[in-house]
């Protein structure tokens, strides 16, 4: 608990400044979470990261988390993120042939959602950046809210299990404390810094966010438990690798986005 503590301290030291910040320092940190994270994907799946597969993978993900304005700016309509993917899938399915099928069609399915996976939910942590600083804190409040509403509620009044084939330790009791948790938290958000003219629709966010960031930890949950790994990395000692801490958010933001809340 001690060394968790600390890890906790010393990450929020440096990641709490540079999302205040914003910018190009933000913006960098996102690409180094993102490249993070993808890593610790290729390593569950035994993808060297020295392959010419890997390196196409890491090149999509960095152009998937250009931000609007650049690409606006700087590219204008000369491509489109859609036509990058079409180029990545015809690549990836080509070097199956080159490969004779030592990269399988399996292995570059993976190594195309979990592009997307990471890549899409990144992006929308800049996108998000860039509509201001009070939706980020929003979604972050709405998770944190949710993991430790989940934790103590489950851990006091949890007697059934929520899905115990994907992650054994969570409730029932435990899901619905998140949630009203995160609809808590959310309405003193609300109070304190007023993003929508209702309440109502920001508790109705609050929930539907809630729901999509304990998807979110499941998803991720079942993804360790079908590569048979306790954590996706050890960059973080106690907390275990960036897609560990960053699970619920790939999830809550684009969401957010969809919802038109953002």
């Amino acid at each position: 608990m001690k060394t968790r503590i600390i890890t906790a301290i010393l990450a929020a030291s440096i990641f709490l400044p540079l999302v205040i910040v914003g910018g190009v320092p933000f913006i960098l940190l996102v690409y180094l979470l993102g490249t993070i994270a993808f890593k610790e994907l290729l390593r569950m799946k035994k993808i060297p990261l020295f392959s010419l597969p890997a390196l196409i993978g890491f090149l999509f993900l960095w152009i998937l988390l250009l931000p609007k304005p650049f690409l606006i700016e700087h590219l204008g309509n000369s491509f489109s993120k859609i036509e990058v993917a079409l180029v990545v899938v015809l690549l990836l399915l080509t070097y199956t042939v080159i490969s004779k099928n030592k990269f399988t069609f399996d292995d570059a399915g993976f190594l195309i959602l979990s592009t997307l996976y990471v890549g899409i939910g990144f992006y929308y942590f800049i996108e998000t950046r860039f509509a201001g600083l009070p939706y980020v804190f929003f979604a972050l409040f709405v998770i944190w809210a949710t993991d430790s509403g989940a934790y103590f509620v489950g851990r006091a009044f949890g007697k059934r299990k929520l899905w115990p084939e994907i992650s054994p330790n969570k409730t029932i009791a435990g899901f619905v404390g998140g949630v009203l948790s995160a609809v808590v938290v959310a309405f003193i958000f609300q109070l304190v810094q007023p993003l929508h003219s209702s309440m109502l629709v920001v508790l109705v966010v609050a929930m539907i966010t809630s729901l999509c960031g304990q998807m979110g930890d499941l998803v991720e949950s079942a993804l360790k438990r079908h590569y048979i790994v306790k954590d996706s990395g050890h960059i973080l000692p106690g907390h275990g690798g960036i897609l560990d801490r960053f699970d619920s958010l790939l999830f809550v933001l684009p969401i957010l986005h969809f919802l038109q809340f953002i």
